[in-house]
C-alpha cells in the first residue's frame, strides 16, 4: 500500500522560503514544490554593494536549483503566482494550478512610494538585481556625463548631485558608499572634473536616521556620514521627484540621480487572500505563523505581520525571515507527527549598518559597538550568511582588494535594453 504524500508548496526563494525547503528536504512522505519568478536566491543585504560597483551580481546570487539539488523530494519551478485559492487549496500560476496540503507564502516586500508611483522611474528602489545594476548605471553615467559637460556649470553640478531618500540601513549604506566612491575610488580617474566635489544628500522624514537603532548609534552614523561629506537632512519630507531632481524641505534640489530607500510594502499577492492585512500589506498571522482560520497556510518573512511576546511586530530582517521559514516547516512536521505546534520565538541576532570603509554601527540587545570593530563584525556576519563557498571566497577577495586599494572592480555601465548592443553600436569602434 502506497504511503500518502503530503504536498507542500512554498512561494518565494528568499531567506524564508529557502530555509523552509531545507527543513522539509528529504523527509519521507513529504513532496515539496518551491515556486519563484527568478531562478536564483538573492542575498539582499549586500545588494547595495552591487549598486555601488563593489561586487558583481553573481557574488550575491546563487541558483536555487543548485542550492536544493541534494534534496530529492524538492522540486523547483520557475513560474509566477497569479493568485491563491484558499478554499480549493490551490496556487494559481501562469501555467497550471498547483494543489497543496500545506502552503508557505514567503514573497517578501517591494518598495512603496506612498501613493506616488510616478516617482519610481526617476527614483528606483533597491530590491532586485535589475534595480541594483540600473542604479550603478545611473551613478557611473552621471560622472561620465559630467566629464563631458565643460560649458554648463549648472548642469555639471546637477550631474554630480546624488540624493538618497530614506535614512534606514539601506539609505545610510548607499549614501556612504556613493560618498566614498566619489572621494576615493574615482578621485583620480577623470580630467575635467573632480569627483570629490560631488554632493551627496541623505533625506530622512523622521527626526533622525536609523530610527530602529539606539540614538547614540544614529548620532555616530550621522557624524561618520558627515566626515565623508554626506549632507544629512532629517525631519524633511520629499514632496516631488522628477527627472530634474527633488523638492524637499521647501527646497528644490537639482539632481541627476535619485535613489529611493524610504519605504516598503508587502508583496501584492497578500491582498488577494481576503484576510486581514496591516498598513504595509503584511498578512496578520498567529504566533504559530499560520493565517487564522487557515491552519494549513503559513505566511513568513517580510510578508508576515507576527507579534512578539510584547505585542510588537517583528522587524523585516533577514534573520527573522530565515528563522520563520524554519519554524513554519517544523510546525508542518509536528502536524505530521501528531505533535502540537510551537509558537515562533525569535533569537535576536542584532542589527548593523555599514558606513563606508572601516565604519559601521551595530547593536545586539544591550550591546552597542561602532567603528572598525562594528565594521569587522558586519563583514563577518554577511560573509557567514552568504550562500556557497565560492561566493564567500569571491566576496572576501574583492573586499580585501577594495580595502587595500580603494578600487572597485565592477564599475561597468550596462544598458537596460540589450538591443542597444547590435552590431555597430557595441562601443568597440566598429
Amino acid at each position: 500500500m502506497t504511503e500518502p504524500v503530503c504536498r507542500v508548496v512554498i512561494v518565494g526563494g528568499g531567506f524564508a522560503g529557502l530555509n523552509a525547503a531545507k527543513v522539509l528536504g528529504n523527509v519521507q512522505g513529504v513532496e515539496v514544490t518551491l515556486l519563484d519568478s527568478r531562478n536564483y536566491h538573492l542575498f539582499q543585504p549586500l545588494l547595495y554593494q552591487v549598486a555601488m560597483a563593489g561586487l558583481n551580481p553573481s557574488d550575491i546570487a546563487s541558483p536555487i536549483r543548485s542550492m536544493l539539488a541534494r534534496y530529492r523530494n524538492v522540486r523547483v519551478l520557475l513560474d509566477e503566482v497569479v493568485t491563491i485559492d484558499l478554499p480549493r487549496r490551490q496556487v494559481v500560476t501562469r501555467d497550471d494550478p498547483l494543489p497543496y496540503d500545506y502552503l508557505i507564502l514567503a514573497c517578501g516586500t517591494q518598495h512603496a512610494y506612498f501613493g506616488r508611483d510616478e516617482w519610481e522611474p526617476h527614483a528606483p528602489g533597491l530590491k532586485t538585481l535589475e534595480q541594483a545594476t540600473e542604479i550603478r548605471r545611473r551613478v557611473l553615467t552621471a560622472f561620465e556625463e559630467a566629464e563631458k559637460c565643460t560649458d554648463d556649470p549648472e548642469r555639471r553640478r546637477q550631474l554630480l548631485t546624488f540624493v538618497v531618500v530614506g535614512g534606514g540601513p539601506t539609505g545610510v549604506e548607499l549614501a556612504g558608499a556613493i560618498a566614498e566612491m566619489s572621494r576615493f575610488t574615482l578621485a583620480h580617474d577623470f580630467r575635467s572634473i573632480d569627483p570629490r566635489m560631488s554632493q551627496v544628500i541623505l533625506v530622512e522624514g523622521g527626526a533622525r536616521i536609523l530610527g530602529a537603532f539606539a540614538e547614540p548609534l544614529a548620532d555616530n552614523a550621522s557624524r561618520s556620514l558627515a566626515r565623508l561629506g554626506v549632507q544629512v537632512w532629517t525631519s524633511c519630507l520629499v514632496t516631488s521627484v522628477d527627472a530634474n531632481g527633488i523638492e524637499a524641505c521647501e527646497k528644490s534640489v537639482p539632481a541627476a540621480t535619485v535613489i529611493w530607500a524610504a519605504g516598503v510594502e508587502a508583496s501584492p499577492l497578500g491582498r488577494g487572500l481576503g484576510v486581514p492585512l496591516d498598513p504595509q500589506g503584511r498578512v496578520h498571522v498567529e504566533r504559530t505563523l499560520n493565517i487564522r482560520g487557515y491552519p494549513e497556510v503559513f505566511v513568513v518573512g517580510d510578508q508576515a505581520h507576527c507579534l512578539d511576546e510584547e505585542g510588537n511586530p517583528y522587524p523585516g530582517l533577514a534573520p527573522v525571515a530565515l528563522q520563520q521559514g524554519r519554524s513554519a516547516a517544523r510546525n508542518i512536521l509536528r502536524d505530521l507527527a501528531g505533535r502540537p505546534r510551537r509558537e515562533f520565538s525569535y533569537l535576536d541576532k542584532g542589527m548593523m549598518a555599514a558606513i563606508g570603509r572601516s565604519k559601521a554601527v551595530g547593536q545586539f540587545r544591550k550591546m552597542r559597538f561602532t567603528g572598525f570593530i562594528a565594521w569587522l563584525a558586519w563583514l563577518l556576519v554577511h560573509i557567514y550568511y552568504l550562500t556557497g563557498f565560492a561566493n564567500r571566497l569571491m566576496v572576501v577577495l574583492q573586499w580585501g582588494w577594495s580595502y587595500l586599494t580603494f578600487k572597485r572592480g565592477a564599475r561597468l555601465i550596462t544598458q537596460p535594453d540589450w538591443r542597444l548592443y547590435k552590431r555597430g553600436r557595441s562601443g568597440d569602434g566598429r
